[in-house]
């Protein structure tokens, strides 16, 4: 987990923006439908798990849609989401009851991107 961690602040670090769009392209091996797909899909996911992490009250439930955020932000690149994802889910782990407004900042701030990219 430490790896994936540190991999996924490196590239945040480097500048690669909300989406990492070489990242996405390696994983579409450059199918630029495929990929506009995989975004929309991304979005969509994020947005349905935002919607049901600010009504759930278990934890084991808010750590399970904080997980599928997590997977889907590392399968697309978006590093910021996966990152914030992390956090929460390992506050989750220890017991404590996470800051989720960065990860709400976070997916907000993809879905703009991502709005934008589809729309060009």
């Amino acid at each position: 987990m430490m790896q994936a961690m540190a991999t996924s602040e490196t590239k945040e670090a480097a500048g690669t923006g909300p989406v990492d769009l070489v990242h996405l392209r390696r994983h579409t091996l450059g199918n630029r439908d495929l990929e506009r797909e995989v975004l929309r899909l991304f979005a969509r996911q994020a947005e349905i798990a935002m919607q049901r992490i600010k009504t759930v009250t278990d934890p084991a439930v808010l750590r399970e849609n904080v997980h599928i955020v997590n997977g889907s932000a590392k399968g697309v690149g978006a590093w910021k989401v996966a990152d914030r994802a992390d956090a929460a889910e390992r506050a989750l782990i220890d017991g404590k009851t996470p800051d989720l407004a960065p990860l709400r900042a976070a997916i907000e701030e993809a879905g703009f991107y991502i709005d934008g990219l589809l729309e060009g």
